[in-house]
C-alpha cells in the first residue's frame, strides 16, 4: 500500500469530505478546498436520506404516456427549462437510451452494488465522527392514493427483498394512519422502507465528518477550485492562504465538476437536475413521507418540516424557477398541517448527473495524478462514503470494495 501522498480534494460536500477522510486515514497529507464551509451546497439541501432501498437509479421515462406527461409538464415531479433543452437534447437522448430495459438492467446491477454498502460505510464514519443525534433510523414512507398502484408498489418491494435484501413493511390505510397520524389526503396506503436513515440536518452531518477529517490532521481551506492547474509533476490551486501544491488532486465538485473538467479537455456527458426545498413550521410527521402521486417529499428536519421537489432540467447558471415547489406546497397543505414557511425564499440546489446514471470514480484518462469523483445524481449523500472508500482504495493500490470498472471515467470517450 502506498502512503504519504499529498492530495488536494476539491469540493467539501458529502462526496469530497468523505474522500478527504478516507485519504487522511491512509496517511496522506490532504487539503480540502471549497469556496464555503463544508456541507453548504447540494449536501445541505437534500432530503437527508441514507437509502438502502435505492438500488435502482432514476431512469428516463420509457412509455409514451409518461414521456408526454413529462414533456407537457403536467405533473409536479419533473420540469424543464425550455431555454436549456437545445444544449441538453443530446445528453437527454443518451439518458433515454440507457433507460431502455436491457441497458437499464445492467446499470441497476452496477448501481445496486454501491448502494448495498451505504449503511455500513456511513455507520463506520458516524462511529468515529459522532453526530448520532442527527440520525433517525426510522426509514421513510412512500404513500399512494390508488389501490392498484399500491399493489404494484408492494409487489416491487417483495422483488427488491428477493434480489437485494431490501426490507420494507406494506401499509394499508389504517396502518399508514397509525404510523403517521398527522397524514391526511385520502391515501389508500403505502410502503414503509424500514432500513434507510433519516438525517435531521444533512449539512450538519457533513460538517461532523469534516471535523473528523481535521482531527485526522487534514486541513480545510477556502479557495477557487477553478484555479486548479498542472504544476511540475503535480497540481496547484489558489487558496485564501496562497498557492497550495500537491502530488495529486481529486475533483469532487458535484455539479461544478463539468466546467473544470471541460477546461482540462474532457467532454464528459454530464447534465444537471435541480431541486428546491423550503421549511415550514410544522411537526406533523415523525418520518419522511413521499407523496408518490405528486413527486414531492415532506421531511422532518431540525429547521422545520422540509418540503423537497423532484427534478428540474436546467443549466447550472440559470435563474431559480421554483414553480414545482409552489405547486407542491398547494398539494402538501391538503396532506398535512404545513404551517407557515420558515425562509423568505426557497432554497435551490443542483444534482450532478451522468447519462448512464452511475457516478464517475477513478483516474483521469490523460492527466497523471488527477482523479475524478462526481456524478452521483440523487444519491451523493447516500453514496459519498461508499465511493470515497472505493476511490481511496484505487489511489492506494488496495483491493477495491467493488469492481471499479463500471464507474471509471474511461467508459466515456473524450
Amino acid at each position: 500500500m502506498q502512503v504519504g501522498n499529498s492530495v488536494i480534494v476539491l469540493g467539501a460536500g458529502m462526496v469530497g469530505v468523505c474522500t478527504a477522510v478516507q485519504l487522511a486515514r491512509r496517511g496522506d497529507a490532504v487539503v480540502l478546498l471549497d469556496r464555503q464551509r463544508p456541507g453548504r451546497e447540494t449536501s445541505y439541501g437534500n432530503a437527508g436520506l441514507v437509502q438502502r432501498e435505492a438500488v435502482e437509479p432514476y431512469g428516463f421515462p420509457q412509455g409514451l404516456l409518461p414521456i408526454a406527461r413529462a414533456a407537457l409538464q403536467r405533473g409536479i415531479d419533473v420540469r424543464y427549462d425550455w431555454t436549456a433543452l437545445p444544449g441538453l437534447a443530446g445528453r437527454l437522448a443518451q439518458y433515454w437510451r440507457n433507460s431502455t430495459p436491457q441497458r437499464y438492467a445492467a446499470i441497476v446491477r452496477d448501481f445496486g452494488r454501491l448502494i448495498e454498502h451505504a449503511l455500513d460505510e456511513h455507520a463506520a464514519l458516524l462511529a468515529e465522527a459522532g453526530g448520532q443525534e442527527l440520525v433517525q433510523q426510522s426509514g421513510w414512507i412512500k404513500a399512494m392514493r390508488d389501490e392498484r398502484a399500491l399493489a404494484l408498489l408492494q409487489a416491487y418491494a417483495r422483488q427488491l427483498e428477493r434480489e437485494w435484501g431490501v426490507q420494507s413493511t406494506p401499509l394499508d390505510r389504517a396502518a399508514l394512519q397509525a404510523l403517521e397520524p398527522g397524514l391526511q389526503g385520502g391515501f389508500a396506503g403505502g410502503l414503509h422502507w424500514t432500513q434507510p436513515w433519516a438525517v435531521r440536518d444533512p449539512g450538519a452531518l457533513v460538517q461532523r465528518y469534516a471535523q473528523y477529517f481535521e482531527r485526522l490532521g487534514g486541513r480545510i481551506l477556502q479557495g477557487d477550485a477553478a484555479s486548479l492547474q498542472p504544476q511540475g509533476a503535480g497540481w496547484a490551486v489558489q487558496t485564501a492562504q496562497g498557492r497550495i501544491d500537491a502530488q495529486q488532486a481529486v475533483i469532487a465538485l458535484g455539479p461544478w465538476a463539468e466546467p473544470l473538467t471541460r477546461r482540462l479537455g474532457y467532454r464528459l456527458p454530464l447534465f444537471i437536475k435541480r431541486g428546491y426545498h423550503r421549511h415550514y413550521r410544522s411537526q406533523a410527521l415523525q418520518r419522511p413521507v413521499l407523496d408518490a402521486d405528486h413527486g414531492y417529499m415532506l421531511v422532518p428536519m431540525q429547521q422545520g418540516l422540509r418540503l423537497t421537489t423532484g427534478a428540474e432540467f436546467a443549466r447550472l447558471d440559470s435563474p431559480a424557477t421554483p414553480v414545482q415547489l409552489f405547486k407542491a406546497e398547494q398539494v402538501a397543505r391538503s396532506v398535512v398541517a404545513l404551517g407557515e414557511p420558515v425562509e423568505a425564499q426557497p432554497w435551490m440546489g443542483s444534482r450532478p448527473c451522468t447519462v448512464d446514471m452511475k457516478p464517475i470514480v477513478g483516474a483521469a484518462p490523460r492527466h497523471p495524478g488527477l482523479w475524478f469523483h462526481f456524478g452521483h445524481a440523487h444519491q451523493g449523500f447516500t453514496l459519498g462514503p461508499v465511493t470515497a472508500q472505493l476511490l481511496a482504495q484505487l489511489m492506494h493500490g488496495e483491493a477495491p470494495l467493488v469492481d471499479p470498472a463500471p464507474y471509471s471515467p474511461h467508459r466515456f470517450r473524450g
